[in-house]
């Protein structure tokens, strides 16, 4: 046992230190999380993010900061099992509203000794609800009359009356129906037994059986916290039998060691109170806990520990629900993402295998050659060829131009095209899935972004001005400065391009050899003016311009999917799981 000295009071002090911390920072980490995409279980992890917040403010953190501080009794049951006449019982006089209009209990009393008031009078525990300070009065109070009765808006106050029937060190809580038919009465019902050290839990003999009550008691069990279950309102022929059955049940749900205090079905009084006799039993029970400090200290750490070791479990499904968030996002956004890199590949394809040299470009390439002159230059030397060409460009730069335009023109349609691929097929993945599904929403994202063919036409026209400015720099040596100003930059322009293009793998038949045969010319030309070397570095430099310019269009463009991702904030765990490991280490030594 820890030693009463200094020495064990610091240690005891530095353990409760670091346990807070932990605490805060789980809250922290909790606070965070976002679980913003449709997946199985999504839901449920949420609602537990916002019970361990709940419990974590309500209940753990205000009990490590002040393991001395009094217990806190909740009474809980269902609809008309007769709290509120037990409270009234317990203390000896009408203090909480009973009557036969349901729900009964609409706002929570808090009776404490008046020396306790420090405790509750602050926002230390369930610190979401203000205070309202009440009053004892000792006499008969009507039916639904007592006390501030609130609107039909959500409960958002605690009633504390201080009363010396009250013992010191405990208080108690008359809570709302557990199954009220108003939803907010069953959430604050919930919400005040998750702050509570211990459970007085009050059924009837017709009613311990239902299942909601259940369902809270094995929320109980779970907890490993305090359970004294009142069974009112029993026949005297039926007591032996109901309460061997209610035993049974309870030892078959892990609550054995609940303890269980009948009260007959008995009339009340004047003043609707039950005769002191029928709740003697309980109030005796519950003084001696009150007068016994270390059996209070045992009891606050054992309902501690339970509900750490509950919350440990809480984060790391919480953990687990925020991997299979990233998992998820991961794979939309590596579904969105391969489309468009897909995209790009078929681009790149489409600019190496001689597919862009067809049609219209290949035409204006023709006439920028000159058809007439095509085969006998093939068959000149490279003087010859240059001076035949020279004379072409320097005469007729207007060809040149339609050749840049031809090739803009067929690169833009190959572009838009295979962008429009893509987000058909990102799409299509998107909507397959729950969580793509829910993130489009009712959004059409299969075609292309506005405004992107204009974007694709600017990249083009950027790229074949990078082009030229290539030519430029490697023509302003001396020696070729002159052999490629009497060719046109327009005209040289031209002519590499042709040679980024001319590849010819898609092309068959005559295509080859006509296609080809146009791109041996663009490169002799190009050749005569810098040399082979320089026309192989100038080739490859504007192909891996291109293959950029092309990777950032199509990624930009694949943004419209990815950024609904980044917006939805489904990130990675932290140190959730780490968290959730340091929790249950902590339930057992709390």
């Amino acid at each position: 046992m820890e030693s009463a000295g200094p020495a064990g009071q610091q240690s005891q002090a530095a353990r409760q230190g670091a346990a807070v911390e932990l605490l805060e920072a789980v809250r922290g980490e909790l606070s965070a999380v976002s679980l913003p995409l449709a997946l199985p279980g999504a839901e449920a992890a949420r609602l537990d993010i916002r019970q361990a917040l709940a419990q974590l403010d309500d209940y753990i953190l205000p009990r490590y900061r002040s393991l001395d501080a009094p217990l806190l009794a909740v009474v809980g049951g269902s609809t008309g099992a007769g709290k509120s006449t037990l409270v009234n019982g317990l203390v000896g006089h009408a203090v909480t509203r009973a009557g036969a209009i349901r729900p009964t209990t609409r706002q929570p009393i808090l009776l404490h000794h008046p020396g306790d008031a420090a405790w509750f009078e602050d926002q230390r525990v369930l610190p979401n609800l203000s205070r309202i300070r009440g009053t004892v009065v000792a006499a008969p109070l009507p039916a639904n009359q007592a006390g501030p009765t609130p609107d039909g808006a959500a409960i958002t106050s605690l009633v504390l009356a201080a009363d010396p029937a009250v013992p010191a060190g405990i208080a108690l809580l008359d809570a709302p129906d557990v199954d009220s038919i108003s939803d907010d009465n069953r959430r604050l019902a919930g919400q005040l037994l998750a702050a509570a050290d211990l459970w007085v839990f009050v059924t009837t003999a017709n009613r311990y059986a239902d299942a909601v009550p259940w369902r809270l008691l094995l929320d109980a069990a779970s907890r490993d916290i305090m359970v004294a279950v009142v069974l009112d309102r029993v026949p005297q022929a039926a007591e032996e039998e109901v309460s061997a059955d209610l035993r049974s049940m309870l030892g078959r749900e892990g609550l054995g060691s609940a303890r269980l205090f009948v009260i007959p079905e008995v009339a009340l009084d004047a003043m609707g109170m039950l005769p002191a006799v029928a709740v003697a039993p309980l109030r005796n029970w519950l003084r001696e806990l009150a007068a016994d400090a270390a059996g209070r200290a045992a009891i606050a750490r054992r309902t501690l520990n339970g509900t750490v070791k509950a919350l440990g479990g809480r984060v790391g499904a919480v953990a687990e629900a925020v991997r299979a968030q990233h998992r998820a996002a991961e794979l939309l956004g590596s579904d969105a993402s391969n489309a468009y890199e897909e995209a790009v590949g078929r681009i790149l394809d489409a600019t190496k295998d001689g597919a862009l040299l067809r049609g219209e470009v290949l035409a204006r390439w023709q006439d920028f050659v000159g058809t007439g002159e095509f085969f006998r230059v093939m068959e000149q030397n490279i003087g010859r060829l240059r001076d035949r060409m020279g004379a072409f460009f320097r005469g007729e730069p207007t060809p040149a131009v339609r050749v840049e335009t031809a090739i803009e023109t067929g690169l833009q349609a190959v572009i838009l095209d295979e962008a429009a691929n893509a987000a058909e097929e990102a799409d299509q993945r998107w909507r397959s899935d729950p969580a793509g599904r829910q993130l489009l929403g009712t959004d059409d994202l299969s075609g292309t972004s506005e405004g992107f063919s204009d974007a694709v036409a600017a990249e083009i026209r950027a790229w074949q001005g990078s082009l030229m400015e290539l030519i430029r720099t490697e023509g302003q040596g001396k020696r070729s400065q002159a052999r490629w100003l009497s060719f046109g930059i327009n005209g040289l322009g031209a002519a590499l391009m042709i040679v980024v293009f001319s590849m010819t793998a898609g092309l068959t038949g005559l295509e080859i050899g006509v296609a080809g045969g146009a791109a041996v010319v663009g490169q002799r030309v190009l050749e005569a003016v810098f040399g082979e070397d320089a026309v192989r570095r100038l080739a490859k430099t504007a192909r891996e311009d291109l293959q950029a310019r092309c990777r950032r269009l199509l990624r930009a463009e694949s943004r419209r999917f990815l950024d609904r991702l980044d917006a939805s904030g489904a990130v990675p765990p932290a140190a959730l799981a780490e968290q959730a490991e340091a929790l249950g280490k902590l339930a057992g030594t709390a």
